[in-house]
């Protein structure tokens, strides 16, 4: 199975890193109320970037890479201010 990393964003600037197999199924739980416990009450979440397809371990990593990776998340949150 394919596993995507993505990373959301909400008005407030807070940035959420997660996996899913479908990103965008993932996103409409998120905005729901029925996504990770951090995102509930915290929307509308909109999201500003996705890598994959890859096997989930390997995604993983790559969520646990870019959580630690404040320069890179405030890349995309610049990128995303410019929208």
């Amino acid at each position: 199975m394919d596993w995507f990393v993505y990373v959301l964003r909400n008005d407030a600037g807070i940035a959420y890193t997660g996996i899913a197999t479908d990103v965008a199924a993932r996103l409409l739980k998120h905005n729901a109320g029925t996504g990770a416990k951090f995102t509930r009450g915290r929307g509308p979440w909109r999201l500003i970037h996705v890598e994959g397809a890859m096997q989930r371990g390997d995604a993983l990593r790559r969520e646990i890479a870019i959580k630690r990776d404040a320069a890179f998340k405030a890349l995309l949150k610049s990128r995303d201010d410019r929208a």
